[in-house]
């Protein structure tokens, strides 16, 4: 490893562990500090200078894709336990797509608020970090980037494939697919509850390469992960080595230099950027990436995402076929990092103490249909997300080309405008909705301030006429978000939003608008004195969050096109854990 200090004379030099602040003290603070750990049964040879490694815990009967969280963590203890350390296991706040309302992103901040100030606050030489369920992932990583001590992530892994009447289905995906077919009187809602029972496996996150696939694989390109970690499925006993590996390395890291923002560079996003092209990663990836760069004063932006040297080799779905399993035993991350090491930056580092390119050097391809060589893609270079201007969007919005008909990404049609989304939904299934193929469906309100929280509905469900009708795909305008497992050609994250008083606030039924892809463009054909005499009567609309949590995020939160941070939280911190009065 090249991580470690050294004081001149060529031997490493004992590092320097914040724990001592509390019990290395002979006197009253430092016997505060040790006595309570010996209530639970630690004695004094605990105290004697071992590095005390957090294990920060995302684990939550509230997040279904976090409940094997318990078994890693018992594991990470034991490696740290076996490399010398101590393990100090904490709670963090759980954020599960499933269940929480109105929709996780609204306390993605939060957690990584709470997370920081628990790593600051507390005597933790180093911590891992355990995730899965998609927010946990960059809550855990904007947290650790703001306190920057030794940090090391360990995902728990995507679910094992589902299996539906001899086929692979994936979660998210499959769902959208099989929602529209049971509205179209496709399928029987007896099949769809067959269906609902044969998607979900195993523990795990989404096997598709949605939000929580994605996460992990960028959490591995930025460094932060041990190689290998973001593919092996959840119940794979290699998951647990590679936990015991994962506590082992954190007592290493334990007073080194290596903390997230020596690995989470300028350079180490600019190769998380490449490879979210490369796997058809989630347009969520945008905002969080945005948002951990932040964190440690990475000048990313927005216009960053638009990789037109990138093709799409991994094919998985949504953009593809295959799920997580097929990638991890095609040889993972590390054989596509190989693959395409020419299109990286070399050099950065990683929690091993060793580069990416370093770490996946001699990394073999095990199929060439799941991870493709460059001369056969899934999809071209410039396929993968768009970033678009425009008229209707002058801080930029994206879209998913790999996941939407390409007959679409050139495309001009009419409004038809919707304030929220509920008001669409109740009325998608009417037979007499004024819709047809051409039709650019608008729905606004529902960006970081409006909902609040940015939701994942921009994937509107297509009007029950057009389904009828055979049409599988049209174009759908928000500034929200939409899942990562998700597809079709939806433009996401407009910004500004609409609540903020962005364009999206001025479009009208009837009004033309053109979405030009290729060019880049996103645009309503309606004149500037037309829309200036709109924005004279246009009124903000009364927010919903009057109080808690919600209230401080509504009056502090950015915009899409700054990762919908908190606006104080942006910029570098450090671990001092301040002051402490008796």
């Amino acid at each position: 490893m090249n991580d470690a200090s050294h004081d001149g004379s060529g031997t490493a030099a004992a590092p320097i562990l914040r724990s001592r602040e509390w019990f290395g003290d002979g006197g009253k603070n430092g016997f505060i500090a040790r006595h309570h750990l010996r209530a639970m049964g630690l004695g004094g040879q605990n105290f004697q200078g071992r590095p005390v490694i957090g294990i920060c815990n995302t684990y939550s009967e509230l997040t279904p894709c976090n409940a094997h969280l318990r078994l890693m963590a018992d594991a990470v203890r034991r490696g740290v336990l076996q490399a010398g350390g101590l393990p100090l296991e904490f709670p963090a706040m759980s954020l599960g797509e499933p269940f929480l309302r109105p929709t996780s992103m609204l306390y993605r901040n939060l957690a990584a608020m709470e997370i920081e100030e628990q790593i600051r606050a507390n005597p933790l030489d180093a911590v891992v970090l355990l995730t899965g369920c998609d927010k946990t992932t960059p809550a855990a990583l904007m947290g650790a980037a703001s306190a920057d001590i030794p940090a090391i992530v360990l995902t728990g892994g995507p679910m094992l494939n589902g299996k539906f009447r001899g086929r692979d289905v994936g979660s998210g995906t499959d769902i959208w697919r099989m929602t529209e077919d049971l509205r179209a009187g496709r399928i029987s809602q007896e099949e769809f509850e067959e269906f609902e029972s044969c998607l979900n496996r195993s523990p795990g996150h989404c096997m598709t390469m949605g939000t929580a696939s994605t996460m992990a694989c960028l959490t591995e390109t930025l460094g932060m992960m041990l190689p290998g970690g973001s593919g092996l499925p959840a119940v794979d006993a290699r998951r647990g080595v590679l936990a015991e590996a994962t506590g082992a390395r954190a007592v290493e890291l334990a007073g080194s230099a290596l903390t997230p923002s020596a690995i989470m560079t300028r350079e180490a996003f600019e190769n998380a950027v490449r490879v979210n092209a490369a796997i058809g990663g989630s347009t969520n990836a945008v905002l969080h990436l945005l948002a951990i760069a932040g964190r440690v004063g990475v000048d990313l932006r927005l216009e960053d995402f638009d990789r037109r040297d990138i093709p799409l080799l991994v094919d998985l779905m949504p953009s593809g076929r295959y799920l997580m399993e097929e990638f991890a035993y095609a040889g993972g991350l590390p054989a596509l990092i190989d693959r395409i090491r020419d299109l990286l930056v070399p050099g950065t580092l990683t929690v091993t103490g060793d580069s990416l390119l370093g770490n996946c050097a001699g990394s073999p391809v095990y199929d060439d249909e799941v991870i493709r060589p460059r001369e056969r893609p899934v999809q071209p270079a410039g396929t993968g997300t768009a970033v678009l201007h425009g008229n209707l969007a002058p801080r930029g919005a994206v879209i998913k080309q790999s996941a939407a008909d390409p007959a679409l990404l050139r495309h001009t049609g009419p409004a038809l405008v919707f304030d929220t989304v509920e008001d669409y939904l109740a009325v998608a299934d009417d037979p007499d909705l004024d819709v047809t193929a051409d039709t650019v469906l608008v729905v606004r309100g529902a960006g970081p301030k409006g909902y609040p929280g940015m939701p994942e509905v921009g994937n509107l469900p297509l009007p029950k006429r057009l389904l009828d009708q055979g049409i599988g795909d049209m174009v759908r305008i928000s500034d929200a978000r939409m899942s990562g497992t998700a597809f079709g050609a939806a433009v996401l994250h407009v910004a500004p939003e609409s609540a903020a008083g962005g364009p999206l606030a001025l479009v009208a039924t009837g009004d033309r608008i053109r979405l030009d892809v290729p060019g880049r463009r996103l645009d309503m054909l309606v004149d500037d004195a037309e829309l200036e005499r709109r924005r004279a009567t246009w009124n903000a609309p009364a927010s919903l969050a009057d109080r808690g949590w919600t209230r401080l995020y509504v009056e502090h939160v950015n915009q899409a096109d700054q990762g919908a941070d908190l606006d104080f939280l942006v910029g570098k911190s450090d671990s001092s854990p301040g002051r402490r009065a008796f």
